[in-house]
């Protein structure tokens, strides 16, 4: 037996201990792969890589973490604690030692903050965060262990392997960072950022200026992001592959709407407009109701939730874009974005004034309406409305310069036109005045030059001639 099969085979035994079959375990492992993008067909050797670092981290030597519970609800927390029964997450947990948990610790007081500091002392560890962090009435907004949070934050990150912002309220602020914000809410890494900038926040767990930040949005975080995460820090030992907003490219890289099963409607122009209704029994797309996938990056199609049972959209809910936190645009976080969930039309943002494009639009309309009116009364108070406006029949720089007015030709040539119809129409016809009198003048005034258009003197005009011309069909 091998060095690799033997590791395989203890792990298998610890795995049965548990309750926990191998064939399980690889499903597991196969749920792991496609939550980081991979293959399900890598679950063997995601299973050998565990099975070896378990076996190798035996002797006791595990990876401590430090989980900080800030200002939240405390659902990320259960949403891990929750992942499955026998919990399989516990297995990959026990890689770890979490020597820091408010809400998961068996320990409280005196005790379990001296444990914090000495893991903080000793560096090599794992700072996961959730909730957002305060920093209202300088810091004394959140106070923990009657020290004020941003200084328990800035202490623990100083010396970190990594930090994972779990929760879109570690990201970027999430509900407790939504307008008005009293108490000055924000997520963990724009903290950072601004304590070094100020010269309050100094790393020195590692190279660089800031420790390695791996942000998990969505609300709560999904279980199996932070598994997948583990694995790939812990167990295959690399940080996975990250974007610009330090969220795992594999799992935040592609648009709920590219994998949503309800897309085909979208494509048929097929949707829900109204709870209750027909087309929401159908399954119809959820776009018209505020469904924020279009424009929301998460695999939720893809991994689900509780045990991949279904997700947000699959039980009939819109999405409501949680994934969409910003960590580089402080005070503007995912709630105000997408507010309200069940509505097309977003919220506008102007200063601290937040509001609807459609009430906007009808404020606007009705402001014209009501000047229009306004306008109207005006106009008939003042007597304008009475047979119109004076109307100028020429310019008066046109009368003053009538050699100079433009298109004064134009306009005389036009009156003499109209002067000539109006002579024409009101004369009596004159058989002298229009006949022609001289062949050659008819003919240069009228310019035909055949003979049959220009009638002359040796060619009279015979009245008989009618009766003179043969007939159709007549003899001559």
């Amino acid at each position: 037996m091998t060095k690799e099969e033997a590791c395989a085979s203890r792990f298998d035994a610890m795995l049965a201990e548990r309750g926990v079959t191998r064939r399980r375990f690889l499903e597991f492992c196969g749920a792991i792969a496609v939550t980081l993008g991979l293959s399900e067909a890598l679950a063997p050797s995601i299973h050998q890589a565990i099975a070896q670092t378990v076996i190798g981290k035996a002797e006791g030597a595990l990876t401590p973490v430090v989980w900080l519970e800030l200002a939240s609800c405390t659902g990320c927390t259960e949403s891990f604690a929750q992942v499955d029964t026998p919990d399989i997450a516990t297995v990959v947990l026990e890689l770890i030692s979490l020597t820091y948990s408010e809400t998961l610790s068996a320990g409280a007081g005196f005790s379990l903050e001296e444990a914090k500091e000495q893991t903080i002392q000793n560096g090599g560890y794992i700072a996961v965060i959730e909730g957002a962090l305060m920093e209202g009435w300088d810091g004394n907004a959140l106070r923990i262990a009657n020290e004020k949070g941003t200084e328990i934050v800035a202490h623990t990150c100083s010396n970190a392997l990594a930090v994972v912002c779990l929760g879109s309220c570690a990201v970027d602020g999430g509900w407790q960072a939504a307008v008005p914000n009293p108490g000055g809410a924000i997520g963990i890494e724009p903290f950072l950022r601004k304590a070094l900038a100020a010269g309050e926040f100094s790393y020195v767990g590692g190279e660089g200026d800031l420790p390695p930040i791996i942000n998990i949005p969505t609300c709560p975080a999904n279980p199996e992001h932070l598994v997948a995460i583990l694995v790939d820090v812990l167990l295959l030992g690399r940080l996975p592959d990250l974007n610009e907003y330090h969220m795992p490219s594999l799992i935040f890289g592609e648009y709920i709407h590219d994998n949503c099963p309800r897309r085909g409607h979208f494509e048929n122009g097929e949707f829900v407009y109204q709870f209750g209704s027909e087309e929401e029994k159908k399954g119809y797309c959820l776009y018209a109701m505020g469904c924020k996938g279009p424009q929301t990056k998460t695999n939720c199609p893809v991994v689900r939730w509780n045990r991949r049972v279904s997700w947000c959209v699959e039980s009939g809910a819109p999405c409501v874009g949680c994934a969409q936190a910003n960590p580089n645009k402080e005070g503007f976080n995912w709630v105000d974005l997408n507010s309200p969930f069940l509505n097309r039309f977003k919220n506008l943002r102007v200063g601290d004034i937040i509001v609807q494009p459609a009430a906007l639009a009808a404020t606007v309309g009705a402001v014209v309406v009501v000047a229009l009116v306004v306008h109207g009364f005006g106009m008939k108070a003042t007597g304008r409305t009475k047979g119109g406006a004076d109307f100028e029949l020429e310019r008066a720089w046109d009368q003053k310069h009538p050699d100079q007015a433009i298109g004064a030709a134009a306009a005389a040539a036009q009156a003499a036109k109209v002067q000539g119809v109006e002579n024409a129409a009101g004369a009596e016809p004159d058989a002298d005045a229009t006949a022609p009198t001289d062949a050659a003048a008819t003919t240069d005034a009228t310019a035909p030059t055949t003979d049959a258009t220009a009638p002359t003197e040796s060619t009279p005009t015979d009245t008989n001639s009618t009766e003179d011309s043969p007939t159709e069909g007549g003899e001559e």
